[in-house]
């Protein structure tokens, strides 16, 4: 059979099979570009993913997983993972993990803590968490280090951190007042930095305190600074008025340092770091400090030295030359007489700035011809307000000389007793010569001679004579008292007198003024 011819005149062929290609559809775009993204982000976050950081803090009061973040100058170093307590439930064990930035920090030198709002005396710290919410931080320290992932944390912030530039200071002293840890640390009233810590050590020796001064205030540290604790409040009187001086509020509130840099430094080297010097109590312990002539002085009272403490000012004429070291109580049994040794030291820089002896004269030789000249050590009282006592350097005149001794390196100076012993042992004398008046006999006496008077003025004759002395009285009165004629004259004399010097006075007065009258007359005008 043949296909049968169409109206066109072609063949009728059946159609053939056609081969279908399989088309894109743009459907499939956008689940393939969020499977790139989602690999490419997932290849960043391990990429990126730093190691794993674990902290061991006391509390972790602030901190919440998967929020509270590491932060360094406000940059963002990692991320807290989870918060856990330790398996002794002593301390939480905060993990947390750093991003690739946050990794460099790992070092041996590094330091964690937990910033927090921080309200103390002269310290407002971490007020920006108020609205943030608490982060960790850290310090990094110095460069280098050995790489480690497990710290345990700061409770508190350090004091200085290792990009602060300057230097660390070590003080010792008896005690401490009222300093404590950030307390600041002063330069003619301005603060430069602030005290680190205290440690007391085994509680037998003194007290060491680090401190931090910043720079450039740090090359102001020199061999012959002198520190001293500036906390609290000192009065007294002074001139004559009352006297009180503090370093500053804060320094009042929560103690102080201050220090100083002597003249005679000027050209030394600025003191190494961790330098160590002696932390006096006070401004004036530190001045007496600075004076490095001191001549030792011992002397000896039979009287009450109340009053009279460590560091009381020894001076002569009413100007400072020392200061008392010691005040003992010494008892000698032989004797059972007690007596109080009282030791002090002469700064002659206080006074002399060039040679105290003359030539081919010593020391010991001067002090005994002061002692023969009649100096003795007394005390005196510097304050009758607060009782406090002094050793005055006093020239008796007439005092007979004394051979002056030592002990050890100290000269013995001879003493004698203050103003107001010399009174209580004159009042005492007193007081004994009145115990021996028999005052019965004396009053016995006294009525005798009251009788006695009572009848002699009862006497008739006695009588007359006193009639007769007010009679004469009486007639005196008259020529010449209030109402006699002489008083009356007197008066007009004096009034005529007065009134004499009156016209005399205006004269003066025309004639200063008009001095050709002397001449012409009297102007009619």
């Amino acid at each position: 059979m043949t296909d049968a011819p169409t109206a066109s005149g072609e063949k009728n062929n059946p159609p053939q099979a056609q081969t279908r290609r399989p088309r894109f559809s743009v459907v499939w775009v956008i689940p393939i570009i969020a499977a790139i993204l989602a690999a490419y982000l997932g290849y960043r976050t391990v990429a990126e993913r730093g190691p794993l950081l674990t902290l061991t803090f006391d509390t972790a009061s602030g901190l919440t997983s998967g929020q509270t973040q590491v932060q360094y100058k406000s940059v963002a170093l990692g991320t807290v993972e989870s918060v856990d307590l330790s398996n002794d439930n002593k301390h939480v064990i905060v993990r947390v993990r750093m991003n690739n930035v946050g990794a460099r920090f790992l070092t041996d030198h590094a330091r964690f803590w937990v910033v927090r709002p921080s309200f103390s005396v002269g310290n407002l710290s971490g007020l920006q968490t108020l609205v943030s919410g608490d982060y960790i931080t850290v310090d990094p320290g110095l460069p280098g280090g050995q790489y480690r992932t497990s710290f345990t944390g700061l409770e508190e912030p350090p004091g200085i951190r290792s990009d602060v530039p300057g230097h660390t200071y070590v003080l010792k002293a008896p005690n401490i007042g009222s300093l404590g840890t950030g307390s600041p640390v002063f330069y003619r009233d301005i603060p430069v930095g602030e005290v680190l810590g205290y440690d007391i050590g085994n509680g037998l020796g003194p007290v060491t305190v680090k401190i931090f001064v910043h720079s450039p205030y740090d090359q102001l540290v020199r061999p012959q600074s002198h520190f001293w604790n500036s906390s609290g409040i000192t009065f007294g009187i002074q001139g004559g008025s009352f006297h009180i001086e503090f370093q500053s509020l804060q320094a009042l509130l929560s103690g102080g340092v201050t220090f100083d840099l002597p003249p005679d430094a000027a050209a030394s080297a600025p003191s190494p770091d961790n330098a160590s010097f002696p932390l006096y109590a006070s401004r004036d312990a530190a001045n007496a400090a600075g004076y490095l002539r001191k001549i030792p002085l011992v002397t000896y009272f039979e009287t009450s030295v109340n009053g009279l403490v460590v560091g009381a000012p020894v001076d002569a004429l009413g100007i400072q030359v020392g200061q008392v070291t010691d005040v003992k109580l010494i008892l000698d049994l032989n004797t059972a007489v007690p007596k109080v040794r009282v030791a002090m030291e002469l700064q002659p820089e206080r006074v002399f700035q060039s040679k105290l002896l003359p030539n081919n004269m010593t020391l010991e030789q001067g002090i005994q011809k002061l002692v023969n000249s009649g100096m003795r050590a007394e005390i005196a009282t510097a304050n009758y307000v607060t009782g406090q006592q002094i050793i005055s350097l006093a020239t008796v005149p007439g005092a007979a000389p004394v051979q002056v001794t030592t002990e050890g390196d100290a000269f013995v100076l001879p003493s004698q007793g203050s103003a107001f012993a010399a009174i209580a042992s004159s009042l005492s004398v007193i007081s004994d010569n009145l115990a021996k008046v028999q005052f019965g006999k004396l009053g016995e006496n006294i009525n005798k001679l009251l009788v006695t008077t009572n009848t002699a003025i009862a006497d008739a004759h006695l009588q007359q004579a006193m009639a007769a002395l007010v009679q004469t009285l009486n007639n005196l009165n008259r020529g010449y008292g209030n109402d006699s004629d002489f008083q009356h004259n007197l008066e007009q004399l004096m009034t005529q007198a007065n009134n004499t010097l009156q016209s005399l006075d205006q004269l003066s007065s025309y004639l200063d003024r008009h001095p050709e009258a002397l001449l012409r007359g009297r102007s009619s005008q």
